[in-house]
């Protein structure tokens, strides 16, 4: 069964297939078999769209998860529906650069965080920072994501 689905309205998808590696082995890790999510590729003028529209936060940011579990489970044939995660590209790269490691790493770093935060994980208190953060890099170094 495949988990998740890709989006790309901008010709972004190119080398990004190694995403289903790291995405289904995040899966396997948090023993999340039965999920299905979208994971959509935007510029940073629909990212900032969302973000002052939903967040009330007039700026381009990397990552907007929105989980749909939130408001109860959606269930189809025995499968979660848990959300979507709009990751926008041009802000990856850029932030690749200022973090000094490959757009590989940084794509799958944002795709994995917002995967937990479908899956219910935050980080609104140091102690969900710390566990979600570890759990992201358990997970990236399990997929052989490295910096």
């Amino acid at each position: 069964m495949k988990h998740f689905s890709i989006t790309d309205n901008y010709g972004y998808e190119q080398n990004y297939k190694y995403l289903n590696k790291v995405l289904n082995y995040a899966l396997s890790y948090l023993k999340a078999t039965d999920v299905i999510f979208d994971i959509i590729f935007v510029d940073e003028k629909t990212i900032r769209q969302i973000n002052k529209e939903y967040r009330k936060i007039d700026k381009i940011t990397d990552v907007i998860s929105f989980a749909f579990e939130d408001n109860g489970k959606i269930v189809y044939n025995n499968v979660r529906l848990i959300g979507e995660i709009y990751v926008c590209i041009p802000k990856m790269k850029a932030q690749a650069i200022e973090y000094g490691h490959s757009q590989k790493r940084e794509l799958s770093f944002l795709c994995v965080h917002g995967l937990l935060h479908l899956l219910g994980y935050d980080h609104m208190t140091k102690e969900e920072e710390k566990t979600m953060f570890e759990l992201q890099e358990l997970i990236l170094d399990g997929a052989n994501i490295q910096r």
